[in-house]
């Protein structure tokens, strides 16, 4: 991940279009496009987890760290891949970016955070189900760095769907998938959606 010049020099515009969606598209209103099933998610996962233990050499310390909300069954699935391939249990948290977003700011609600082990001198493996603006991904290196400091921090995404208003970049990305501002990815896991689907929904009568 290449999260240079991060720092909050103005508050971002809130997103438009949306990242992800969880549910089932709206085919009264939009054209839905499955783009992966439950074939092409689990074999999307087991490839990033062999990606993840090659480029750290193993999975001595190194832990995963899931962004809600999707991101939490991803993170929990990779860790446990990791350890069946690794034969060692790998830590898994998750983070709730909810104080940290200047776009959409918490309000007041209960922040679902839990990390119950050191991330200093780590190597952190942040998961998220889509990567689009980036904006989640600052966020969540703010909310991270209140935990310690890692040794490394690295970005592994299931669907990359570009639109980057600020400079990341995912380390692991299971499918890139071009789209228009106009169209939105949803996301569907069996925990908790009870499918495993990802769509891209185009607004009808929108410009091809």
């Amino acid at each position: 991940m290449n999260p240079t010049n991060l720092s909050k020099r103005r508050p971002p515009a809130p997103e438009q279009g949306g990242g992800s969606f969880s549910g089932r598209p709206d085919a009264s209103r939009n054209s839905a496009a499955r783009i992966m099933d439950s074939t092409d998610i689990r074999r999307a996962l087991t490839r990033i987890a062999h990606e993840i233990l090659e480029r750290n050499k193993g999975a001595d310390d190194l832990c995963l760290i899931g962004i809600h909300t999707r991101g939490v069954p991803l993170a929990r699935r990779l860790g446990r891949l990791l350890e069946e391939f690794e034969g060692q249990p790998v830590s898994v948290g998750e983070i709730d970016i909810g104080a940290h977003r200047d776009d959409r700011p918490n309000a007041g609600g209960e922040l679902r955070t839990r990390i119950d082990f050191p991330v200093a001198d780590k190597k952190v493996v942040l998961v998220d189900e889509v990567l689009y603006t980036g904006r989640t991904v600052r966020a969540a290196l703010d909310a991270l760095i209140e935990h310690g400091r890692p040794a490394r921090v690295q970005l592994a995404v299931l669907v990359d769907r570009g639109h980057r208003e600020l400079p990341v970049r995912a380390d692991y990305v299971g499918k890139n998938i071009p789209t228009s501002r106009r169209e939105r990815v949803t996301v569907n896991l069996s925990d908790p959606d009870g499918e495993e689907a990802v769509y891209i929904e185009r607004p009808s009568g929108g410009s091809k």
